[in-house]
């Protein structure tokens, strides 16, 4: 009898040790007694687990980013793209995400790749070129309601990049440089419309005040005689041509 006292004693001292858990601070643990959910998940710390009676899963409340695979995408105007995103998000109730569905990582990935195809095939291609924080927006809302029942919080969701096809891609580089050349044109157009318009108030100013059209006169002179210096030129006043001018 007192050989089986040491083995019991070692068994005891085992079995204790092998019932204290530690749990992190950002785990919890989601604890089955005979296969009943315990009300509170347990840790962080020691926690103290009955072998065979009881059985535990560890689940981290830190923040997840799960990349969505890249999804084909037929948008509304009818063109295939190909568009992968990245959810965001964290276990904010461990008892329900793990018995309300059974793998609540995967499920997470399935939902979001659907909904990601969904959400996209209802848009246009500009819109989901150009509003791509409304869509981000949209898909984090979806995704947050159908996830709050296994006590998942999304947090955002990101549309990474959307790949296009190669004669897409040429048509879209034509409209966009068909675009800067109607802007360069149209900025042209107004250049002139203003130089023009300076010029109208010029020439009102001048006839307002002839000797300003004589000095406009003289500087152009020194300009032609500057650039062209084989050329001699002779100013004549313009009040010797003003009698052809009033009796024509």
């Amino acid at each position: 009898m007192f050989e089986v006292f040491p083995t019991i004693i070692i068994l005891l001292v085992l079995l204790i040790i092998s019932s204290i858990k530690i749990v992190k601070e950002y785990e919890r643990a989601v604890v089955f007694r005979l296969g009943r959910l315990l009300k509170m998940s347990k840790g962080p710390g020691i926690i103290i687990i009955i072998p065979v009676i009881d059985k535990w899963v560890r689940v981290s409340l830190r923040l997840v980013a799960m990349d969505i695979p890249p999804q084909d995408v037929i948008t509304r105007d009818n063109v295939s793209v190909k568009v992968n995103a990245v959810v965001y998000f964290r276990v904010v109730e461990p008892n329900r995400a793990i018995s309300e569905v059974e793998d609540y990582l995967y499920a997470t990935s399935q939902l979001a790749q659907t909904t990601l195809r969904s959400i996209l095939g209802q848009a246009d291609l500009d819109h989901l070129l150009a509003d791509r924080d409304r869509i981000n927006s949209e898909l984090q809302d979806v995704l947050d309601a159908h996830t709050d029942p296994w006590g998942i919080k999304v947090s955002s969701v990101e549309v990474k990049h959307v790949d296009l096809p190669q004669e897409m891609q040429r048509a879209m580089a034509k409209q966009a440089e068909a675009e800067r050349e109607r802007r360069a044109k149209v900025i042209n157009a107004e250049g002139e419309f203003q130089a023009a318009a300076k010029l109208i108030e010029a020439a009102s100013l001048m006839e307002s005040h002839p000797i300003a059209l004589q000095l406009r006169y003289l500087q152009t002179l020194r300009e032609v005689a500057t650039e062209n210096n084989s050329t001699t030129l002779f100013p004549i006043p313009i009040d010797l041509l003003r009698p052809f001018f009033e009796k024509k």
